[in-house]
């Protein structure tokens, strides 16, 4: 009798990790391992990738190592025809190999920019096609995006969040094409804070200073993301696709959200910068808000649809 966690194995099913020889790509092929699947590993630096094999190893699977450079078409064509040549299938992708840069907009060059589009967002696209002619109904392609699509962090990343937020675009797009006609699911993860060779980057101080922003208020451990990964490769997700999930929620809204006073639930709640907050339009029972509005300090007006209505 196949039980509810059956259906988070991965036994005998082929995942390529792309960007495998550190940080994150490491965590995402032990994950996978661990969960049953046997693994190809990509990367430009493969000499990096013996030790991912060998984590690989430990967990009792198979892998093997592939040198490619993301941004090159080519090379998306070599690991899967490496992959169908080891283990005749492929069942799912993780698309995590990225580059990160902060360069202010002015001085960025056409060079800089592509580079990051080229890796990010145009290397995603060329693997998720290779694999899509391969692959079976029931596999899963897992993009990795970032939190940077979807809200800003406060470093010049003009070419990092638009990649990232092309890439969430590409996966939508990717899942209406495909889950339907082929049964393939194309997902999204768009991780905030978690600790990898982009974030030791960062200036110091830069990811402490960003916290309060996360509702869980520390940044996240790579085994989270990876059991995230896993979850979306496996059975157990075999209904969800085209989505974004960001580990945690971040960005102003956010932030507001977490730092409100507990008076929210009455009129003049206050913002963190002493600007005050009015319900907008209540329910039919009037015990619960359906959103709010920010008003200038001093205000505490109260607006539903009839007085917009009227007032229009």
């Amino acid at each position: 009798m196949t039980t509810v966690l059956d259906r988070f194995r991965l036994d005998d099913k082929v995942a390529i990790v792309t960007g495998a020889s550190s940080g994150l790509g490491v965590a995402f092929a032990k994950a996978l391992a661990e969960a049953g699947a046997d693994l190809v590993l990509a990367a430009r630096r493969v000499e990096r990738l013996e030790a991912t094999r060998a984590i690989v190893a430990q967990a009792g699977r198979r892998a093997i190592a592939v040198a490619a450079d993301m941004a090159l078409p080519e090379s998306a064509l070599v690991v899967v025809e490496e992959a169908m040549k080891e283990f005749g299938h492929v069942d799912v992708l993780v698309n995590n190999a990225g580059k990160g840069t902060a360069v202010p907009a002015t001085r960025e060059t056409p060079e800089q920019f592509r580079e990051v589009i080229d890796i990010n967002l145009n290397g995603c696209y060329w693997m998720a096609q290779a694999c899509g002619r391969v692959m079976q109904p029931g596999s899963a392609i897992i993009n990795i995006a970032s939190v940077a699509a979807l809200a800003s962090g406060g470093l010049p990343q003009a070419a990092y969040s638009a990649s990232k937020a092309g890439l969430i675009g590409l996966t939508r797009d990717l899942a209406v094409q495909w889950t339907g006609r082929k049964g393939i699911r194309v997902t999204a993860l768009a991780p905030g804070y978690f600790p990898s060779e982009m974030t030791d980057q960062f200036p110091d101080g830069y990811v402490d200073s960003q916290l309060p922003r996360v509702p869980a208020g520390r940044p996240g451990d790579p085994e989270e993301l990876a059991a995230a990964v896993v979850f979306l490769a496996s059975p157990a997700a075999g209904y969800i696709t085209g989505t974004t999930s960001d580990l945690p929620r971040t960005g102003e809204r956010g932030s507001q959200r977490r730092e409100l006073s507990p008076a929210w639930q009455g009129l003049g709640a206050e913002w963190p910068d002493g600007s005050r907050v009015a319900r907008q339009g209540l329910p039919r029972d009037r015990r619960q808000p359906r959103s709010w509005v920010r008003c200038g300090p001093g205000t505490d007006r109260r607006r539903g649809p009839g007085r917009a209505q009227r007032s229009a």
